[in-house]
This record gives structure tokens, C-alpha cells and sequence, in this order.
């Protein structure tokens, strides 16, 4: 993410776990300078992303950490819903919650 103002690189975000067979796809790893938390360009982005995954997928998926109520609260302003949870398959086992968002029709 480049700040149009300044032009300096502000964060990222990156897509993973491609399913076809499922017609999915994950949207993570976003980080954001501090600064930028809260305003505008974290909706920006997964607006842009969202709009290019549909393209191609039905149901882009979202992986957060069980007490990152930061970016929960971030996924439902952007109307993703919380559809479960999961082990995550390390050796710390931290449990992560599963937000989506499905192709409007």
C-alpha cells in the first residue's frame, strides 16, 4: 500500500490458500503503519482486493488470531461474517477465528 500523498509504502496484504476445487480464496497478512489504523485505507484495500478475488472465486475467507479483536471488528465493517474457528497447525496451537465474504449475486 503506497499513501498517495507522500508516496511512501504504508503496508500490505496478500492472497493465499487459493481453493478452485471450493472456489476460495484467503486474504491476510495485511499490516498497516499505526498511524493509518482506523481511517479509511484498510477498507480501501480489501474494497480493491475483494473485487478482484470475485473475479475469479466465490468466497474469500479471512484467518484472524482468536484476540485480534482489532481486525475483527475491521473484517465486520467491511461485512465479512464469522463463520468458525480453527487450530492453527503450529506448536503454539493458537486458536484463530474464520471470518468470509460471498460473492454478492
Amino acid at each position: 500500500m503506497i499513501e498517495r500523498r507522500s508516496g511512501r509504502i504504508i503496508g500490505s496484504s496478500r492472497y493465499w490458500n487459493l481453493k478452485p476445487a471450493e472456489s476460495e480464496v484467503e486474504i491476510g497478512w495485511t499490516f498497516l503503519e499505526r498511524e493509518f489504523w482506523g481511517g479509511q485505507y484498510n477498507a480501501e484495500l480489501k474494497s480493491l482486493m475483494l473485487d478482484h478475488a470475485f473475479r475469479f472465486v466465490d468466497r474469500v475467507v479471512f484467518v484472524v488470531g482468536e484476540t485480534n479483536l482489532r481486525s475483527q471488528k475491521a473484517l465486520e465493517k467491511i461485512g465479512a461474517t464469522l463463520i468458525g474457528t480453527s487450530e492453527r497447525p503450529d506448536e503454539t496451537l493458537r486458536r484463530n477465528v474464520i471470518f468470509a465474504i460471498d460473492r454478492p449475486r
